[in-house]
């Protein structure tokens, strides 16, 4: 994700000029207003007038540099909703139409040479380019820069369009925290026989409970170091609810899970505690980036035949099977809408655990759009 090339000139359409909140060397997480020269338009691209953005923990990590030092000035944000405003004439999405844009921005479009594209796996794919701060591998030069913005451009296809069931604010939490927990529920089955896990009830976590619940899963277990979202966990899907702080609870449920969600990157994280709640032949997916290594004795992983697996995003395919099946089965997450002119107040709180669950930036363009 981090890169220190700079745009070269060729890379820059100068008849454009995007603004938004950037990340800066040594900033400490405060974002500064910042604008550039997006790329030029080529016949595959969409240029997206943005309305709402997401802010994640990912965001977060990146701006204050805890994943690396940032060597340039950088916008983040990678859940993103808004409008088309102008296309390449062969670009997949018509002017006006809604959509979403994730954390990924290109692949190599070489299906015929790219076994991981070949599969529909384009998120493993190596020349692939996420949203923010990461240098395009296509040829055309240029650095990607994310939703913290009024404007975006990138490839049409790795922008979705949004159902009609589900509005702009609501949309946005989809493109990151949806597709980072629908996806491994997808990869490893969930469903009526499952009993599953989820540690860490915030931004990822409300939306895997109601994933979960909307698979029909036989259990849904909310796991947490405190009861302060105990009430909520259920209204969103849990059947039971763990605080770890309290051992009994933890020993009560020992080797009831099938399947566990870890959405919380916390570096207080107990991982035996965790593996203690595995059944055999079971996997614990790691969802979050801790800032430190994590560690663990063994033992019990080898015993009980638990797996241990990380999970990286999801397919082009898997996004637009997400929000279809979010539509249907009503799976929404809970939003706080927040002014554009409010990114650094948002961020803070994000930083600090506040939201209940996902801060949306809401953009200029949302408050024409509604008028």
């Amino acid at each position: 994700m981090f890169s220190n090339q700079q745009p070269t000139a060729i890379s820059e359409d100068k008849s454009a000029t995007f603004t938004g909140w950037a990340a800066v060397p040594d900033g400490k997480g405060v974002l500064q207003k910042w604008s550039y020269h997006p790329r030029p338009l080529n016949e595959e691209d969409i240029e997206v007038e943005i309305t709402h953005c997401g802010i994640c923990g990912t965001d977060i990590h990146f701006s204050t540099e805890g994943w690396g030092t940032i060597t340039r000035p950088a916008i983040p944000g990678h859940e993103i909703v808004g409008t088309v405003v102008a296309r390449g004439k062969k670009a997949v999405h018509e002017i006006g139409d809604r959509v979403g844009v994730g954390c990924l921005v290109a692949c190599c479009r070489e299906p015929d040479l790219c076994d991981w594209c070949k599969k529909g796996e384009d998120q493993f794919c190596s020349k692939r380019v996420m949203t923010f701060n990461a240098p395009y591998k296509d040829g055309r030069g240029g650095i990607s820069e994310g939703g913290f913005a009024d404007r975006i451009r990138v490839y049409g296809d790795f922008a979705f369009k949004i159902p009609e069931e589900i509005s702009s604010p609501e949309a946005a939490s989809f493109f990151c925290a949806g597709i980072t927990t629908y996806t491994p529920l997808k990869r490893y089955k969930a469903g009526p026989d499952t009993r599953i896990g989820v540690i860490g009830i915030g931004g990822l976590g409300h939306l895997a409970l109601q994933f979960a619940k909307a698979l029909g899963c036989k259990e849904i277990v909310a796991i947490s170091g405190r009861d302060n979202k105990k009430e909520e966990a259920f209204s969103l899907g849990a059947t039971k609810f763990i605080n770890t702080s309290n051992k009994s609870q933890v020993e009560e449920a020992a080797q009831s899970l099938d399947l566990c969600l870890c959405t919380n990157g916390s570096k207080h994280n107990n991982w035996e505690e965790y593996l203690s709640l595995m059944a055999p032949l079971s996997n614990l997916v790691l969802l979050a980036l801790p800032e430190v290594p994590i560690s663990f004795k063994c033992s019990q992983m080898v015993r009980q035949d638990i797996a241990i697996v990380g999970s990286h995003l999801g397919s082009k395919r898997d996004i637009v099977e997400m929000l279809q099946f979010a539509a249907k089965h009503n799976v929404r997450p809970w939003v706080e809408k927040r002014p554009f002119e409010e990114c650094n107040e948002a961020c803070k709180d994000v930083h600090d655990g506040k939201p209940r669950y996902r801060i949306i930036l809401e953009m200029d363009a949302a408050k024409k759009a509604a008028k």
